[in-house]
């Protein structure tokens, strides 16, 4: 415990939600405010531009629709995050997760020979397998070599970029391309059905949705929900109460990279009906992700509604772009400050803040009072 002046600091190893909620709001404002800074360097006056960014995000039901679009992919990626940090597995590679899956779904769709509607079930399937597969490295790394997992996962990414170029550009080429390296498009069984007059992927969105509500369940009423629950806060305990951390830790990974590699599917399915540019086909969904699942604080419901936050930024950027000429990563900018804002408030979360003023100086009682002692030696 630690006094400021008449306040009282103490430990507080389980803040109340308000609390949290709290100090999250207070953490995006700051960095809302730290971002009209960016605003005003672009020559933009910064209440002029958020008033864009209103305008142009959530004006009708076509703008609100791209919000959802772009909302999807951060869904898919963040319970899968949230799950895994739970565990205190730090993966950073949801971004190379996502075009794993999108690389899987793409095999299946124009070299699987698969009838009608079944050719769908099989990309997502495939989809969340090779992104599994994808996060199955670095955990092995970590259980048997105790290699750092954020090292290891942030290199995979790169090794998924790279990947999917030398694809795209080699024995995947389209038969067709010109300008920018692509495949041949999908058939018309391989792409995802849309919401009338949108561009949402409406099963996806319902995979995400699902996925939420069912990592929330596994979370708290299922054993290995319990037992990622118990090796995230203490795997000491974890290990003395008969849990065996390598099994726990692989399964977590498996649906956290697994999660990501839906998100894939999603968008070459849903969006592209191809498989192109890595950065066309993810545009940092999975970077973004991280930030999804921290507001969530591991929450896989929670993440619905920060998912929806991200992809009003996503969107936002478009707006940006067209309406102020700004270049589309100053989402990326949004971002980063909300990250740094969120981890630079976590102190505030650790500490309960208590009003207590010292206590006055006793003043002598007067002589002769009754019930108070006497300041005088007589006998």
């Amino acid at each position: 415990m630690r006094r400021l002046g008449p306040l009282v600091l103490e430990p507080d190893p389980v803040p109340p939600p308000a609390r949290v909620l709290g100090v999250s709001l207070f953490a995006i404002a700051g960095a809302l405010l730290v971002a009209g800074g960016v605003f005003a360097a672009y020559g933009a006056d910064p209440l002029v531009a958020y008033g864009v960014i209103v305008r142009g995000t959530f004006a009708g039901l076509r703008e609100a629709s791209e919000v959802v679009r772009r909302t999807i992919p951060l869904l898919l990626c963040g319970v899968g995050l949230a799950l895994a940090f739970r565990a205190q597995f730090w993966n950073i590679g949801a971004e190379g997760q996502l075009l794993a899956g999108a690389v899987g779904a793409t095999a299946v769709a124009l070299f699987v020979p698969i009838p009608g509607p079944w050719v769908l079930v099989a990309m997502f399937a495939a989809g969340f397998a090779a992104g599994a597969l994808w996060g199955l490295l670095p955990a092995l790394l970590r259980l048997r070599l105790s290699v750092n997992e954020v090292l290891t996962t942030l290199m995979m990414n790169y090794i998924a970029l790279y990947g999917v170029a030398w694809l795209i550009h080699g024995p995947w080429k389209g038969a067709t391309q010109f300008g920018f390296a692509y495949t041949d498009a999908f058939p018309e069984a391989a792409r995802l059905p849309l919401l009338a007059g949108t561009r949402v992927h409406w099963p996806t969105l319902a995979v995400g949705l699902v996925l939420a509500a069912a990592l929330a369940f596994l979370l708290a009423r299922t054993r290995l929900g319990f037992e990622v629950r118990v090796l995230g806060q203490n795997p000491t305990a974890g290990r003395y109460a008969g849990i065996d951390p390598a099994r726990t830790l692989l399964a977590v990974v498996l649906l956290s990279a697994g999660a990501a590699g839906l998100a894939g599917v999603g968008e070459v399915a849903g969006v592209h009906h191809k498989l192109l540019d890595p950065g066309q086909v993810s545009l940092g969904y999975g970077y973004a992700a991280i930030v999804v699942a921290w507001l969530a604080r591991g929450s896989p419901l929670a993440a619905v509604l920060t998912a929806t936050l991200l992809g009003a930024i996503f969107t936002s950027g478009d707006v940006l772009k067209v309406a102020l000429q700004m270049p589309f990563r100053v989402t990326d900018v949004f971002n980063g400050l909300i990250l740094f804002f969120l981890i630079g408030s976590e102190r505030l979360l650790a500490v309960r803040i208590r009003w207590a003023p010292a206590a006055t100086a006793a003043v002598p009682a007067e002589p002769g009072v009754p019930g108070t002692p006497e300041t005088g030696g007589g006998s």
